[in-house]
């Protein structure tokens, strides 16, 4: 198992307890660069148009918020079924 497909298992587990890094790594792997990402917002493009957003930001603790956690897996379901169907 690679580190990303290891990272999203813990994504899943436990959404509160996901390292910024660590989001942004998987955010950039399925979703490419971020499109701004001097602010302390990243936001990464998809191919559609609307929500799920792939919008994240660093919660004080340098943790990832788990909403946005929550809402990374869920453009990432729907990129790969867009992809496979």
């Amino acid at each position: 198992m690679g580190k990303i497909e290891k990272t999203l298992r813990e994504m899943e587990k436990a959404p509160q307890n996901v390292r910024f890094s660590d989001l942004a790594k998987v955010c950039s792997h399925y979703f490419g660069e971020p499109r701004n990402k001097g602010t302390s917002h990243h936001v990464y493009k998809t191919p559609w148009q609307g929500d799920p957003r792939v919008n994240i930001q660093k919660g004080k603790d340098g943790k990832a918020k788990t909403y946005q956690v929550r809402q990374v897996l869920v453009a990432i379901k729907n990129l790969e079924l867009k992809r496979n169907g």
